[in-house]
């Protein structure tokens, strides 16, 4: 690309991100009935709380300064991209978001000397910048007229990427199918996703701040596939790896174990009222299931590995 297409590229690509992103804090803030609320925290923190700035004039100051940042991030981006030779992709999109976008926030707010884990959920934060990067990279796939695939295409160059996600896209689908099965009978349907992402997403912090509503349980089963997907490619690099080292499986078990157990630990940290009114059992129960449904969809795929362990090792090595 040319000097000025790129950097009006990356322009145009880094606001369509801090557009992307201002509608996520947007759809967040309405579903509390707060309105603008994000913008205003965080133009607070910018210019400090004693501005003599009208609230309207206060988040059209901070919305013009956030887009600001996010055309010059994206500039950054595309000429990076330029002198590397990299081209837009989703799992570029996916760590320019999470990587330069969260930098830069958790960055700007730490030479504000403001308390960056409690002024905005840090799911929130990763979530949103996800989605933003994403959408950066596929302008500028579609400006620069990549030849190479940006979407789904793209899976069948990489197989285990594309066997991840397919086996952790089981995984959030059997657990969230057990959850609403529990919900129905109860006569809550949708409870628990809107209790989990109320508590990730808006930090509530009982039953009564749960927020029942489509932006809220969306907004969580993002974030849950984008957990079970991240599990899935794991366990389906495990299984390679046990396709070749047969005594691997010892390895494998004990991190099954350790995800379960980190990821009961988060919930309970994040909301440890989830847990009481779900119930820790229902969370291990689901959380089993879908590992099984995962490992039995590996199981079936891999003929490889199955020949493997017709021979029992005769020693096993950790």
């Amino acid at each position: 690309m040319r000097r000025s297409t790129t950097v009006v590229d990356g322009a145009v690509g880094g606001m369509l991100a801090g557009a992307v992103v201002a509608a996520w804090f947007f759809v967040l803030d309405v579903a509390t009935s707060q309105p603008f609320h994000t913008p205003r925290l965080l133009a607070a923190a910018l210019l400090g709380h004693e501005s003599s700035l009208t609230t309207t004039r206060l988040v059209a100051v901070y919305t013009l300064l956030h887009l600001g940042v996010f055309a010059v991030l994206g500039i950054g981006g595309a000429w990076l991209m330029k002198v590397t030779g990299e081209v837009p992709r989703l799992l570029t999109g996916a760590l320019f978001g999470i990587g330069a976008l969260s930098a830069t926030h958790y960055g700007g707010l730490l030479l504000l000397g403001v308390p960056v884990l409690t002024l905005l959920s840090p799911v929130q934060v990763l979530a949103a910048n996800l989605v933003g990067g994403i959408v950066m990279m596929l302008y500028l796939h579609s400006a620069t007229r990549e030849p190479v695939p940006f979407g789904p295409a793209m899976l069948k160059y990489h197989p285990l990427l594309a066997d991840g996600l397919i086996t952790g896209g089981i995984g959030a689908v059997t657990i969230a199918v057990w959850f609403l099965v529990l919900d129905i009978p109860a006569g809550r349907p949708l409870f628990t996703p809107a209790a989990l992402g109320s508590a990730l997403l808006l930090g509530a912090q009982i039953p009564g701040d749960v927020q029942l509503t489509a932006g809220i349980i969306g907004a969580y089963t993002l974030v849950h596939f984008a957990a079970f997907f991240a599990v899935g490619i794991a366990i389906e690099w495990g299984a390679r790896q046990l396709e070749r080292f047969p005594s691997f499986w010892l390895v494998s078990l004990l991190a099954v174990i350790v995800l379960d157990v980190l990821f009961v630990g988060i919930v309970g940290s994040l909301a440890l009222w989830v847990l009481g009114v779900v119930g820790l059992w229902a969370v291990v129960v689901g959380n089993l299931l879908a590992v099984g449904t995962m490992g039995y969809r590996v199981w079936l795929e891999r003929p490889e590995l199955r020949e493997r362990f017709a021979h029992v090792p005769e020693g096993t090595r950790a």
